[in-house]
């Protein structure tokens, strides 16, 4: 797989422009699978494995990669479905997610596509692996599931909703208890986290699955005479969503003249410095990597000192 990663740099002019690439991949099966290329940092065949002592059953062990210790996910197994045996040969996709790397062992990687978020779609309701999938699209006739990696995760990795006692302003949020949070993202993992942690400050939450329903509430409030600014106190969008994602649901948010000075985080678990730059690029007002409670509890603090003391 050597060279089947572009830079950065190539891969970040599709961001903005509601498109994406897809690093397809198999498992055991003839079932096509995918993530977003922008998790990745490299494909590899599986170096020496260490197998680590009470270890999670999902975790094959740990692999060094340039002086750091990776943990490799056996990814199959980890959506419910039968193991893959590491062996030497195997293939290994190292990822970032929420500023941690892991490795996921997979039986082949396929290729590359670039594709249009218009072209993703949430997954069928009642599809038996529609547990651990964010969406679905089609290439060359094939579905094609995209994993749902926040969900892989937490199931693995402990987290934590609550917000230390220190970050928290007494009496802030009273200000802007009748307000609502507007949280977008199609993880209902992600939306359940951020969910948890704004009711435990007192704030309300609704929530969209995607850019697209996200806006087309926002414009339903607009065409209905609504105060968009008296109902919602800001937007917290995930980046990467099927129909719209959340860099072009900011541009239309700030393209219209009844929505554009309403406060848009962006919330993704996409880790580099190129999302400063399209946080810049779109107008987003801030920008925080998933999932810190305390970043986010300050992030939304300094919102509201700033608006409304």
């Amino acid at each position: 797989m050597a060279g089947v990663l572009e830079s950065v740099d190539q891969r970040t002019q599709l961001v903005g422009e509601n498109r994406l690439e897809l690093l397809m991949f198999k498992l055991k099966g003839r079932q096509v699978f995918a993530i977003n290329v922008f998790k990745v940092q490299e494909v590899l065949k599986l170096p020496n494995l260490t197998l680590m002592p009470h270890r999670h059953p999902v975790v094959c062990g740990v692999t060094h990669l340039r002086g750091h210790t990776v943990p490799v996910i056996n990814l199959s197994m980890a959506i419910r479905l039968p193991p893959i045996e590491p062996t030497q040969d195997s293939t290994i996709i190292v990822t970032e997610y929420n500023r941690n790397v892991q490795a996921f062992l997979v039986g082949s990687v396929d290729r590359i596509v670039n594709m249009n978020w218009e072209e993703i779609q949430p997954p069928p309701k009642g599809a038996g692996r529609s547990h651990y999938l964010t969406a679905i699209t089609k290439y060359k006739d094939e579905i094609v599931e995209i994993i749902d990696v926040e969900k892989v995760l937490s199931e693995i990795v402990p987290f934590t909703t609550d917000v230390s006692e220190d970050v928290v302003v007494p009496g802030l949020f009273e200000k802007v208890a009748h307000k609502k949070v507007l949280i977008v993202d199609d993880s209902p993992v992600a939306v359940a986290q951020a969910k948890s942690t704004l009711d435990k400050l007192g704030l309300q939450v609704i929530s969209c699955t995607n850019g697209m329903e996200a806006y087309k509430l926002l414009k339903s409030w607009v065409d209905n005479g609504e105060d968009v600014y008296e109902k919602l106190l800001l937007v917290v969008t995930d980046a990467e969503m099927p129909e719209m994602d959340g860099y072009r649901l900011t541009t239309e948010i700030k393209s219209n003249p009844a929505l554009k000075n309403l406060h848009v985080i962006l919330h993704t678990s996409l880790s580099g410095s190129f999302n400063q730059a399209m946080v810049q690029k779109v107008g987003c007002d801030g920008f925080l990597s998933k999932f810190q409670p305390d970043e986010l509890a300050r992030e939304i603090q300094d919102f509201i000192q700033k608006e409304y003391d």
